[in-house]
């Protein structure tokens, strides 16, 4: 059995050496053998084209920064140099001098200044040409930017209305100065300017009405000293828009006549007047007459019975709110 093995295991090794390709077949066809002794290159005549343009010795020099030893290179900080440059830049602008607030009336950014020494619209509020000083402690009245159309001062210290207070104010509609102290408003104060529609000065102590401009569409200047002498003669008459008139709480003695035919609502309450005509609101020589615009009449807080004139009322859409006994 051991020889058997022995030619079994000889053949085997016989089969595998016939069955390997030979060095030659190995190598791939139209591929020329690398031949080291044919190889041999003369590299003393090796000539290399253009070698002159790449001389790198001649003459080239590369200039190092001369860093000491222990010291660090200084840095160099390109946002502070770009900042330092726009500094430089705009020193070197020239300064144009601001336009102060123009004096009283002027139209300065912030308007004229009051007698604190602020702009008006510092101490105020300025929305397009209302101007509101409501609560601000003034003792007088500010001056105000010309394009002023409405102004408001209410709950100060107002004392008085000076005529120089409202000079040239062609364009204002409304003047509100509820709740102040003024007891005193000079005769040309209101009465010059064209535009003027609203006069509101209740709850102050006014004891006497300067002349209005006869454009006036609302009067109120209830809770005052008002007496009987506290209006003009006839200071209504050619109001010929006045809509609303209210003059509550005053010591009047009478209704002011005549009243005008556009008149709505007229308030007396509270006052003395004791007495009323037949013709305070209607017309005694035409018996057809009727006063639709005047609905609404306050007469209650008077020492007056309404009940004993009721020919006064017969012209009237509503009788008047008042005693009746």
């Amino acid at each position: 059995m051991k020889t058997f093995a022995n030619i079994v295991l000889g053949l085997f090794i016989v089969e595998v050496v016939i069955a390997a390709p030979s060095r030659q077949g190995r190598q791939a066809p139209g591929y020329d053998t690398y031949d080291a002794s044919n190889y041999d290159v003369d590299l003393e005549n090796l000539n290399v084209e253009n070698q002159d343009i790449y001389d790198y010795d001649d003459g080239l020099t590369i200039d190092e920064p001369q860093i000491e030893i222990g010291t660090l290179p200084p840095i160099v900080d390109s946002r502070r140099q770009t900042v330092a440059s726009q500094e430089e830049e705009e020193e070197e602008l020239p300064l144009k001098p601001l336009n102060p607030a123009q004096s009283s009336g002027g139209s300065g950014l912030l308007g004229p200044d009051t007698q604190a020494g602020l702009p008006t619209c510092l101490l105020c509020t300025c929305l397009g040409g209302s101007v509101y000083c409501d609560d601000v402690k003034l003792d007088t009245v500010p001056p105000l930017p010309k394009e002023t159309t409405h102004f408001y001062a209410r709950y100060n210290k107002i004392k008085k209305i000076n005529k120089s207070d409202f000079a040239e104010m062609n364009k204002l509609k409304r003047i509100d100065v509820t709740s102040n102290e003024i007891s005193e408003i000079d005769e040309d104060a209101f009465r010059t300017l064209p535009a003027l529609q609203e006069l509101v000065v209740r709850e102050n102590k006014v004891r006497q009405l300067p002349e209005l401009p006869n454009a006036m569409t609302l009067i109120d200047a209830s809770h005052n000293k008002l007496g009987s002498n506290g209006l003009k003669r006839e200071a209504f008459k050619e109001m010929h828009n006045l809509l609303y008139l209210y003059l509550t709480d005053n010591n009047l003695d009478h209704v002011p006549l005549p009243l005008p035919q556009t008149l709505r609502s007229l308030h007396l309450q509270n006052n003395n007047i004791q007495m009323l005509h037949e013709d305070t609101f209607c017309n005694l020589k035409d018996v057809n007459y009727i006063r639709k615009a005047l609905e609404d009449i306050r007469l209650d807080g008077n020492p007056i019975n309404l009940s004993k004139t009721p020919h006064a009322y017969i012209c009237l859409p509503r009788v008047p709110t008042g005693r009746l006994y």
